[in-house]
C-alpha cells in the first residue's frame, strides 16, 4: 500500500485532475504527484517509528529525535543577520545553545520534558522563510536536495517585495500565537522549536505540506486551478498541526488512526481561521482551503467540516467523496476502493466523519470553538490517552470523558450526541 505524507490537496483530488480532459490540469497534477512520491512514506514511517519506540503515556518514555538541520540553519542565520535587531539575535543564539543542550540531554536518554525546561527562557518565536525560486524539475530527487532554499526573511527582518514570503512569515506567527494564547503551548513541540518555511517550491507544484523529516513547511505555487496556499491560514494551521500531533499522540497515518490524524489538523486549522476572522462556531463557514480553489472551479473549498461531501463537484476535480456518517464507510469503500487504498486507507476521505462531529459539538457548545470543544480535543490529543492505532470510537470515548472532567455531565452529553449524530456510537 502506498502511504502518503499529508498534502493539503489530497491525492484523490490530484488523481482526478490527472485524468481530466484539461491538459493544464493534467500537467499540474502529474508534477505534483511526482513530487508526492518522493515523500509519501515520510509521515507513515515517522509515526510508525514513534509508535514502535513508544510515546509518553502508553509505553516507556520516548527519546524524541533531535531537531533537524533546517531549524538549526534558521537560528544560525538569524543570529548572524546584519538587519536583525540585537535582542532577536541574542534570543536566537540562546535558542541554538538550548537546542544543543536538549539534544545532549536526550542523547543521554533523559526525559524530554525535563530536558526541555533547562536553560534560559526564550522570548521570541523563531521563523525563517526560504525561497526555492521554483527551482527544480518534475523529477523530485534533485529538487529535494535544494531544500530549504535561499533565506529571504528571518525573524526580525522587514517585509520583502514577495507577498508569498510575507504571508508565510506572518501566517506562521498567527498559528504559533494561537497555540500560545489558548493552550499555553510554545511553538509546535512546546519547547519553542524554530519554524522554517520554503516558498516557490519546484515548478508547477500544486500543494503545501509539513515535511516531518526536515521540520519545515513547504509551499508550491500551484497553477490556474489550485493556488494561494500561503494566503489560507487554515491550510497553514492544518499542516503545522501535524507537527503538534507528532510530538504528542503519534497517531499512525493509516486507516482510522490516520483519518484522526488528518481530523486533528483540520480541527486546529479551522480554529486558527476562526480566530483570525473572529468568528463564533455558529457563524463560521467551517470550510478548509476555501481560498485555494481559483475561479472556474465548481466548489467552495477543499473540505467542508460541517457538511462533508459538499466541498466541490467539478469536471476537473471530480466529486467530493467524503462521507458524513460512519455507516456510509462500507459503501464509499466499495465504490472507491482503489482511491482509498492509495490514500492510506482513506485518511483524507474518512476524516470528514470526526470533522463533522467536532463542528456539531462546537456549535452546540456555542461561543468560540476553542473555548470548550477545542479544549476537549486539545486534552484528548496531548495527554496521552489515545493509542497510536486509535479508532474513531476510542477517540470519541476519550473526548466524552474529557468533556465531563473539564465542563461536567451536560458537556459530556453534548459531545456524545455529536458523535452519535455521525454514526460513531458506543455498542453495549
Amino acid at each position: 500500500m502506498a502511504d502518503h505524507i499529508c498534502f493539503i490537496v489530497p491525492p484523490h483530488l490530484l488523481e482526478a485532475m490527472a485524468e481530466s480532459d484539461n491538459a493544464e490540469a493534467r500537467h499540474l497534477a502529474a508534477t505534483t504527484l511526482a513530487h508526492g512520491e518522493k515523500v509519501h512514506k515520510d509521515r507513515h514511517d515517522y509515526f510508525s517509528a514513534k509508535a514502535a519506540r513508544g510515546h509518553p503515556g502508553h509505553h516507556a518514555p520516548s527519546v524524541q529525535p533531535p531537531p533537524s538541520i533546517v531549524p538549526n540553519i534558521l537560528l544560525e542565520h538569524i543570529s548572524k543577520a546584519e538587519d536583525v535587531d540585537d535582542e532577536v539575535k541574542e534570543s536566537a543564539a540562546r535558542s541554538l545553545a538550548l537546542s544543543q543542550q536538549i539534544r545532549d540531554q536526550r542523547s543521554a536518554a533523559l526525559a524530554p520534558e525535563a530536558a526541555a525546561r533547562g536553560g534560559d527562557a526564550v522570548e521570541h518565536f523563531h521563523r525563517g522563510v526560504y525561497d526555492m525560486e521554483t527551482k527544480g524539475s518534475p523529477e523530485p530527487d534533485s529538487t529535494w536536495d535544494l531544500l530549504p532554499g535561499k533565506p529571504v526573511r528571518l525573524e526580525g527582518q522587514p517585509a520583502t517585495k514577495d507577498k508569498d514570503v510575507n504571508q508565510a512569515y506572518d501566517s506562521c506567527l498567527k498559528v504559533l500565537q494561537f497555540y500560545k494564547q489558548f493552550f499555553d503551548y510554545d511553538s509546535l513541540d512546546n519547547h519553542n522549536m524554530p519554524i522554517a518555511s520554503t516558498v516557490h517550491f519546484a515548478k508547477n507544484f500544486g500543494n503545501a505540506f509539513w515535511l516531518s523529516e526536515k521540520k519545515q513547511m513547504v509551499y508550491g505555487d500551484g497553477d490556474k486551478f489550485i493556488h494561494n496556499f500561503t494566503t489560507c491560514i487554515d491550510v497553514i494551521g492544518h499542516e503545522m498541526t501535524h507537527a503538534v500531533t507528532e510530538f504528542n499522540s503519534a497517531l499512525q497515518y493509516v486507516g482510522e488512526s490516520g483519518a484522526l490524524n488528518e481530523h486533528v489538523s483540520d480541527v486546529f486549522g479551522i480554529m486558527v481561521k476562526q480566530m483570525v476572522e473572529n468568528e463564533t462556531a455558529e457563524k463560521a463557514d467551517w470550510l478548509i482551503g476555501e481560498g485555494c480553489l481559483l475561479p472556474g472551479i465548481k466548489g467552495v473549498a477543499l473540505r467542508n467540516m460541517k457538511q462533508p461531501g459538499t466541498a466541490y463537484n467539478d469536471a476537473i476535480f471530480g466529486p467530493d467523496i467524503q462521507p458524513a456518517n460512519y455507516k456510509d464507510i462500507p459503501a464509499v469503500t466499495k465504490k472507491y476502493q482503489g482511491v482509498i487504498t492509495r490514500d492510506s486507507g482513506g485518511v483524507h476521505i474518512f476524516s470528514g466523519i470526526p470533522n463533522r462531529a467536532f463542528a456539531l459539538c462546537a456549535i452546540a457548545f456555542g461561543g468560540y470553538s476553542w473555548e470548550k470543544a477545542g479544549k476537549v480535543w486539545w486534552v484528548t490529543v496531548t495527554t496521552h490517552r489515545i493509542p497510536p492505532t486509535c479508532k474513531f470510537i476510542q477517540f470519541a470515548d476519550v473526548t466524552v470523558d474529557v468533556a465531563e472532567e473539564l465542563f461536567g455531565d451536560d458537556a459530556a452529553k453534548i459531545v456524545r450526541a455529536a458523535w452519535n449524530e455521525v454514526g460513531v456510537v458506543r455498542k453495549h
